[in-house]
């Protein structure tokens, strides 16, 4: 019979708030053949998480144990795997799982992290990092001359999009919800910053195009923000809608797309663009490198233990998190 481990994590037994996460004993088995056994330093809290806790995403198997990213060091390794070896330090993203200690994780899905990318680091930037990479270069590749919006610009992802953005010399146009989340989303980048509570935001986006509108529009708020967005496009622009902390879209048309001006709209899952082991290691080491070099600065704007997940949900869903939230085990 294989080895198996007692460790700690969170799990959901049943759809619901964030106090159905539940801090608890788990059984974890020795890592398999291909697989490490991760000691985990750090994981990543995202809006995927609550989407599943909730049930809006279905489940795989019951009970749930939430998380798609986390960084740690590598207790053990197991057969048929030649590129890692135990003290390694690494970083991985997937849909689920990581709201655990120990982990035993495909090799293939992980990778080794620089010596200047510290764990909490690393585990605030696999998904949301990784997303800011395909969004710009692959689901829409952005150049010097686009105009570009972003909502939820002081988020986690939104102020990677700013400095990104900066680099590649777009002009950048960030929302956020309050008179602090601008000043950050603007000391990250963003050309221009709308406080979408205080003003419309569409119409300020036709103030500073000159009405001629964005080249694409970065949505993860969904409901309360979709029908703005394509408002603030231009002739054949681009909504790419990749999150919906506000709701789902409910009532969204084609026709709606022809009535905008010949739009175009995508909706971009990150496991669609790493999904080979190749496009993994391309994509971590160009964030990599921007981090290391100081381009990209990454931004945990809140550190929680694992235990409090719960806690950390609450904020999240209340939007009153600023940057990226860490739960350390």
């Amino acid at each position: 019979m294989a080895e198996r481990i007692t460790s700690m994590g969170v799990v959901v037994r049943v759809a619901g708030g964030p106090e159905a996460l539940e801090w608890t004993p788990l059984d974890t088995p020795a890592p398999g053949r291909g697989e490490v056994l991760v000691e985990q330093h750090a994981v990543g809290v995202n809006f995927i998480d609550t989407y599943f806790r909730s049930g809006l995403y279905p489940w795989p198997s019951t009970p749930l144990i939430p998380g798609a990213e986390a960084a740690g060091v590598v207790v053990q390794v197991g057969e048929a795997v030649a590129d890692l070896k135990v003290g390694d330090r690494v970083a991985y993203t997937m849909p689920l799982g990581a709201y655990r200690t120990l982990r035993a994780v495909a090799a293939e899905r992980l990778v080794k992290l620089p010596p200047g990318i510290a764990f909490d680091v690393a585990a605030s930037v696999m998904l949301k990092g990784l997303t800011a990479q395909f969004l710009l270069t692959s689901c829409f590749p952005v150049k010097a001359s686009h105009t570009v919006l972003v909502h939820a610009a002081a988020g986690g992802v939104g102020l990677l999009l700013g400095q990104w953005l900066k680099i590649l010399g777009a002009t950048s146009i960030g929302t956020a919800g309050s008179p602090e989340k601008a000043a950050l989303a603007r000391a990250n980048g963003y050309t221009h910053v709308i406080d979408y509570r205080a003003e419309d935001f569409v119409a300020r986006v036709k103030e500073v195009t000159d009405s001629k509108g964005c080249d694409v529009v970065y949505d993860s708020v969904g409901k309360d923000t979709w029908r703005g967005s394509l408002k603030s496009l231009k002739l054949r622009g681009t909504f790419v809608h990749f999150g919906q902390s506000s709701g789902m879209i409910a009532d969204f048309k084609f026709s709606d797309l022809a009535s905008g001006g010949s739009l175009f709209a995508t909706r971009p899952m990150l496991f669609d663009y790493i999904k080979s082991r190749e496009d993994l290691s391309a994509r971590a080491a160009d964030l990599f490198a921007k981090l290391e070099s100081g381009a990209v600065k990454a931004h945990v704007g809140q550190r929680v233990a694992l235990r409090d997940a719960a806690a950390a949900h609450r904020d999240l869903e209340g939007r009153r998190t600023v940057g990226a939230t860490v739960l350390l085990p």
